[in-house]
């Protein structure tokens, strides 16, 4: 047993987590070509119509999926920053690096069809609404998290800066979540519930799944993608990286 978990510290180094993220990150397009592929298929074609609101409700296959993952990510990329900060793991920070552009773009992507989804319902495309405002400053979270990186030169001082930023903003996951509750808002309650209860329909929940499943793939083909490249970039320096230059040569 202990054997087997020296292994898996092993992978705790660049060196030897490069390799590894090219295998993972083949895997993960694989699986999230199809799950994406077959998710928009039940969602034009499968799910049956809404009897309140129509066909229009059908961007929520793609509006729930993206919210969550855009909270999602963000908590792992939290939990990577706190590894990091206590065992000073480089690659914990450059995980961090890794994910941050995917939930950003799952934030925004989370904001514009919840947009397009209420003009039709709601008769406005954007609202203070509180879930939509919080939403809102997680994205801001994610471009200052991004930009805060980007402005300090030292990358010790960066990813230390960017650990606690990720951290502090960790208390409005919270909030987007029970808004809903704590809040007399606009935005529709949770139709499935971290207790496992839906109000769903079988085949509208199973379409909502796989389509979660599917960015869930999708996130970890991205962050796998562009952790090996901040790897070459952060350990030019390294005899590792040398040899993978000059095999490559």
């Amino acid at each position: 047993m202990q054997h087997r978990l020296l292994n898996w510290f092993r992978y705790s180094s660049p060196a030897t987590f490069y390799p590894l993220a090219g295998r993972i990150a083949q895997v993960s397009w694989l699986v999230a070509i199809v799950l994406i592929g077959v998710g928009l298929y039940m969602s034009f074609f499968v799910a049956p119509t809404d009897y309140k609101q129509g066909d229009g409700y059908r961007i929520i296959f793609v509006h729930v999926p993206a919210s969550w993952m855009s909270m999602f990510l963000y908590l792992v990329m939290a939990g990577w920053s706190a590894i990091g900060l206590v065992f000073n793991t480089r690659l914990s920070h450059m995980m961090s690096q890794a994910l941050a552009p995917t939930g950003a773009m799952f934030a925004f992507v989370s904001l514009w069809t919840g947009a397009f989804w209420g003009k039709p319902m709601w008769g406005t495309w954007w609202v203070w609404d509180a879930r939509i405002t919080s939403e809102l400053i997680l994205l801001f979270l994610y471009l200052g998290y991004m930009a805060l990186l980007g402005a300090i030169d030292d990358r010790r001082r960066a990813d230390r800066a960017g650990a606690i930023l990720l951290l502090v903003g960790v208390i409005n996951i919270p909030i987007i979540y029970f808004s809903v509750k704590w809040w007399n808002t606009l935005h529709q309650g949770a139709t499935v519930k971290m207790s496992g209860e839906t109000s769903m329909d079988e085949t509208m929940l199973w379409t909502m799944l796989i389509m979660s499943v599917g960015f869930w793939a999708y996130s970890i083909a991205t962050a796998m993608m562009r952790v090996r490249s901040i790897m070459l970039e952060r350990e030019h320096d390294t005899q590792w990286v040398r040899n993978l230059i000059g095999a490559k040569a």
